[in-house]
């Protein structure tokens, strides 16, 4: 009886990709949303856009990019950047501290 084996190279970008995966997500930097508020997911980067959840006070979320949309006043000031913090998921900036008043992720594709 034989065994059918994958050529090594295949094995080799499989191991490379959950390689860089993981390097990813362990570089994924978490950030807090403003003190005391809770904050409207929407599912587009404005405020005409149907909000799909809404976050707890003291929630932590992570940045995967940032784009222009509606411009709001929040805690953290008047911004027109939201943040994408999930699939189809946007929150405004203004109540994200990133510590920036400007871009702090890639722009959204």
């Amino acid at each position: 009886m034989s065994v059918d084996r994958a050529p090594e190279a295949e094995g080799e970008n499989t191991t490379e990709a959950v390689t860089t995966a993981a390097t990813a997500a362990a570089a994924l930097h978490y950030y807090s949303i403003a003190p005391n508020t809770r904050v409207n997911v929407r599912s587009g980067p404005g405020t005409g856009y149907t909000i799909v959840r809404v976050l707890a006070e003291g929630s932590q979320v992570p940045i995967y990019c940032q784009t222009p949309g509606t411009t709001v006043t929040g805690y953290y000031g008047t911004t027109n950047i939201w943040d994408n913090i999930d699939d189809g998921e946007y929150i405004s900036d203004a109540y994200v501290n990133t510590g920036s008043d400007g871009y702090v992720r890639p722009h959204c594709s």
